[in-house]
């Protein structure tokens, strides 16, 4: 693939990073003639790819001719930050916990309509074992801590998720009735952790709570998985209290 200059797309790429690199080492903001002349680009050249990074806030546009770094690789900072140690911290309190109940541990992450599995347990019963992979992903409706997402998001955005989704159906207790489903989260508001009732999967029945950060964001979720003739609904006092303990870690104040 090539830009307007006929460039391939790997050189713009370059020239991209070379611009930030440069814009990181500066303590102040700098115009477009030290740019150009820094990384030996012609000023339309770095003027174009400014304006580009400017757009996505890669870059912000200080005064006129003047750049400096943008706030979203702070936010995109903060949240690859969130989600190492996150990881790091849950291990101990998910091991304690599949210690406790010997049933499948999960940590998951938001990661845009879906969840995805960063962080897992292994429950040791041999008759009938769940096995979510690594980097599995679902959309939220369909799963415990994936509710408590939509919860946070609010009824307008939650609206916003169906409308661009679907309330995709996998099996035959996926809820599929947006009125039932926000009846459903004012349910989980109030007892503070979710329930998957074999929505994602037949057979398969999940608890959830919520994992908050230092800003009482809702940035992952706790949950166990096992098959449904084994789950026990009272487990979600512990797996609540379980994530309570990881946001404490994290900073949160929220309980």
């Amino acid at each position: 693939m090539k830009d307007r200059n006929g460039k391939t797309s790997i050189q713009v790429i370059d020239r991209m990073m070379e611009l930030i690199d440069v814009l990181s080492k500066s303590g102040n903001p700098m115009n477009l003639k030290d740019l150009s002349q820094i990384t030996n680009l012609h000023p339309s050249t770095t003027h174009r790819i400014l304006n580009a990074l400017t757009q996505y806030r890669i870059i912000d546009k200080v005064q006129t001719g003047s750049y400096r770094l943008g706030t979203r690789l702070l936010e995109l900072g903060n949240i690859t930050k969130t989600r190492m140690d996150i990881r790091k911290e849950a291990l101990p309190f998910m091991q304690a916990l599949h210690h406790q109940l010997q049933e499948t541990v999960n940590l998951s992450i938001r990661q845009g309509d879906e969840m995805i599995y960063v962080e897992r347990v292994a429950g040791n019963h041999l008759a009938i074992r769940v096995t979510h992979l690594i980097g599995a992903k679902a959309p939220l409706h369909v799963t415990a801590v994936g509710k408590l997402f939509l919860i946070e998001d609010g009824e307008d955005k939650s609206l916003n998720y169906i409308q661009r989704n679907g309330l995709k159906v996998f099996t035959k207790n996926t809820i599929k009735d947006s009125r039932i489903l926000f009846a459903e989260l004012r349910k989980i508001k109030v007892q503070g952790y979710a329930f998957d009732n074999e929505e994602a999967e037949a057979g398969l029945s999940c608890i959830g709570a919520g994992i908050y950060d230092d800003s009482n964001a809702l940035v992952a979720g706790l949950s166990i998985s096992a098959p449904s003739h084994r789950l026990n609904r009272d487990w979600g006092r512990r797996i609540k209290a379980a994530a309570d303990e990881i946001s404490a870690v994290l900073g949160s104040t929220k309980s």
